[in-house]
Parts: C-alpha cells; sequence; structure tokens
C-alpha cells in the first residue's frame, strides 16, 4: 500500500466513524486539540496523521480497540492491541480469572459471551436452563441471545417474554450503534423477525414494531416502553420446574484490557430479583455435583 493510498484509506474510515458518531469537523478538532482545517485534511487524504494522532482521534471517537487497530492499520502503523484467540497460553490466566469469577457467582447463574453474544464459558447453572432448548441451538457456537428469543429456545419459559424481547433488541441496538459492527445488525434484524412461541400474548403486530434503539443514542424517546418507566430494570422471569425464577441481569467487562478479544468480553450474570428465586437458586446448587 503506498502512502497515497494509506492516507485515503485511513481520511474515509475517519470520516465513517465522525458521521458514525454525529460529530462535525469542528467538533472533533476542538476535542482532539487539531485545527479543523488540519481534520479536514486528514479527511480528504492530503495530510499523513502521526500515530499519536491516530490514537487520539480513535480514543477522542471512543473506538473498540478492534477499530482502533484498524484506524492505524489503515494510516500505514502496525496494531497497538494483541488480537489472540481465547485458547491462547498467553490468555491462560484470564480464562482462570473468569472461571473463578463465574463459580464464585454461584448460586447466581453466570456466562461469558464474546463481541457477538456467543457462549464461551460458564458456571453449573447454566446448562439447567438450557436444558429444554431445541439441541441446534444449544449446540455451539450458541448465541445466548438467539437463544433466549427463539420459540424453540427459551421463549417459551419467559413469563414475560414481550418486555424481555423489547429490552434484549433495544440493548443489541445500542451495541450496533456503538461498535457499528455488520453481524450484530445482522443479528437484531434475525431476532426481531423471530415469531413468538404459541399462545403469546402481547406480541407486536407485523409493521406495528416499536423503533428499538434507534434514537436511544441520541434521547429517550427511542426506548421501549419498560426502560421509560420508574423501573430499576426490566426482570426476566422464566417458568422452570421449580416454579417462577425472577432475575436482574448485571454485565462485568475487563477493566483497560490491552488485548482485542479480551476487551470484547462480557460476564453477564442473572442476579435473584426476590427471596424465592434465591432460596430455589440455593437448593438447586445444593444438589448439583461438586465442581471439579
Amino acid at each position: 500500500m503506498d502512502q497515497a493510498t494509506g492516507r485515503a484509506g485511513f481520511g474515509t474510515l475517519l470520516r465513517r466513524w465522525r458521521g458514525h458518531r454525529g460529530l462535525s469537523q469542528m467538533a472533533l478538532s476542538l476535542d482532539a486539540g487539531v485545527s479543523t482545517r488540519h481534520l479536514s485534511w486528514l479527511e480528504a487524504g492530503k495530510a499523513q496523521p502521526s500515530r499519536a494522532m491516530v490514537l487520539r482521534l480513535a480514543v477522542r471517537l471512543d473506538l473498540p480497540l478492534r477499530e482502533r487497530n484498524a484506524l492505524l492499520v489503515a494510516a500505514g502503523y502496525a496494531p497497538l492491541y494483541a488480537e489472540r484467540p481465547l485458547a491462547d497460553p498467553a490468555l491462560a490466566p484470564a480464562r482462570a480469572a473468569l472461571q473463578r469469577l463465574l463459580d464464585a457467582l454461584e448460586p447466581s447463574p453466570a456466562l461469558v459471551v464474546d463481541r457477538h453474544w456467543h457462549l464461551v464459558a460458564h458456571n453449573r447453572l447454566v446448562p439447567l436452563l438450557l436444558a429444554r432448548a431445541a439441541p441446534a441451538l444449544a449446540t455451539p457456537p450458541v448465541n445466548v441471545l438467539r437463544l433466549s428469543l427463539h420459540p424453540q429456545g427459551l421463549a417459551p419459559m419467559i413469563e414475560n417474554l414481550p418486555a424481555w424481547r423489547d429490552y434484549v433488541l433495544y440493548r443489541l441496538a445500542r451495541q450496533v450503534a456503538a461498535t457499528d459492527d455488520p453481524t450484530l445488525a445482522q443479528l437484531h434484524a434475525e431476532l426481531k423477525a423471530l415469531p413468538p412461541p404459541e399462545g403469546c400474548a402481547g406480541w407486536p403486530a407485523q409493521g406495528d414494531e416499536s423503533q428499538e434503539g434507534e434514537k436511544g443514542a441520541e434521547g429517550d424517546e427511542g426506548q421501549p416502553p419498560e426502560l421509560a418507566t420508574p423501573d430499576l430494570a426490566v426482570p426476566l422471569a422464566l417458568n422452570t420446574p421449580q416454579g417462577t425464577l425472577r432475575f436482574l441481569t448485571t454485565l462485568t467487562v475487563f477493566g483497560a484490557p490491552r488485548d482485542v478479544t479480551l476487551s470484547e468480553l462480557a460476564v453477564e450474570t442473572l442476579l435473584p430479583a426476590d427471596e424465592a428465586t434465591a432460596g430455589a437458586l440455593r437448593e438447586i446448587v445444593a444438589g448439583l455435583p461438586r465442581a471439579t
């Protein structure tokens, strides 16, 4: 790649991300401490950015580590952040730490997902929740969002499925807006088109869908009704052989990761939302074989 081609590629990528973040050239230049004229030249491919300038702009645009690497490569520099598969020996300490965290979170079900919501690790409670799903949905790679909303997955078990569906689609739409990831955008479209399980009431009619998250990055008007209420969070209510289990979900990520793979992992924990659920989970864990 010659220098002129590199400058053009960097400028196109920079302009795309600036537009995606809804920033004018003036707003970004003021935030990054550069002149509007220089920023305009960078976007037009008339100037070559320094490595420090690329990283400064990436930080101001709040780019994920993967996209910061892409911006560096487009400008002709080596990537800054390593990207290793989770099975890499170098990530063994991180894998062990994640499993210790998952085990310590029992009796709450907890799992680790990657950037596309594929299941990569879990504690002993999670397989029990997946036991009633169709084998095709529970066979790796398992996409936990697809599993939760699919009529052959967990959807028939979810007591408040319409509200939970709105929340999942809203959260995923926000993630698409933050990352501009086409795989996540495709997943959002797929989940939105899934039919309800038989007998589900309160499902939106075709053509009457709310615009989940489309305005959420700019204001509250894009929020589904459940997120605009004074409620603390949208619960997940699962009808199980142990009764209705009610959960509140939390997401935990690595602090200040320097590896792309680690930066894209998240631990999702289903915390008991009431004492009845907490008691049922304690009884379930007491009957499980000890972890080895």
